[in-house]
């Protein structure tokens, strides 16, 4: 049995923050990366069906959705080498790696008819927090740093991230592209009953 309780606290407290902060995204971020990083630090509560890599593609996972759409909670897992194309989020985000390790790639802002180019990159391992907005940067790739196992990373974003239309870019020529990512799975968008 997965010790769901430790999501659970997890939740109710970065609850408390998003309320308390309201608009103040700095605020989130601070307060919201140690409670991230204690969450990713113990690795005894995901439960196996939101831990699931795929041949195909990386997968996310819908973990918890605020019933108002300010977070979002979501498990991605990645397979050997697979990774993301260049995207950006639109809103903040913090990702901290529970299992395996990341690299990540980041990139200024496109400019159209401009080649796009690594302005650094770097790698995160577990325990580790990673932060994210169109504030202080968020187009980047991700990638496994793994090439013979999965990598687990668990994240939280500004808003119900799966249903956001954001945007991928060509990397040869800056141009722009809407997505939306959608979520792997088939469990209800609140599968967390907080009063369990």
């Amino acid at each position: 049995m997965k010790n769901l309780a430790r999501l659970r606290t997890f939740v109710d407290r970065f609850d408390s923050i998003v309320s308390s902060a309201a608009a103040d995204e700095q605020r989130i971020l601070d307060e919201g990366a140690p409670l991230l990083a204690a969450l990713v630090s113990q690795d005894d509560w995901l439960p196996d069906e939101f831990a699931r890599e795929s041949t195909e593609s990386y997968c996310q996972y819908l973990l918890y959705g605020d019933p108002d759409d300010r977070f979002s909670v979501l498990s991605f897992v990645w397979g050997p080498g697979q990774g993301t194309p260049i995207h950006d989020h639109t809103v903040w985000g913090l990702i901290g790696v529970l299992r395996g390790a990341e690299i990540c790639y980041e990139y200024d802002r496109p400019t159209p008819g401009v080649p796009m180019t690594i302005k650094s990159q770097h790698r995160v391992v577990p325990g580790e927090v990673d932060k994210v907005s169109p504030r202080i940067g968020d187009v980047h790739v991700v990638e496994n740093a793994l090439k013979d196992g999965p990598s687990i990373s668990i994240h939280v974003y500004g808003a119900n991230i799966g249903t956001l239309q954001r945007h991928v870019f060509d990397e040869a020529t800056g141009a722009m592209k809407p997505f939306v990512l959608g979520y792997a799975g088939t469990m209800p968008r609140s599968f967390l009953d907080l009063s369990a």
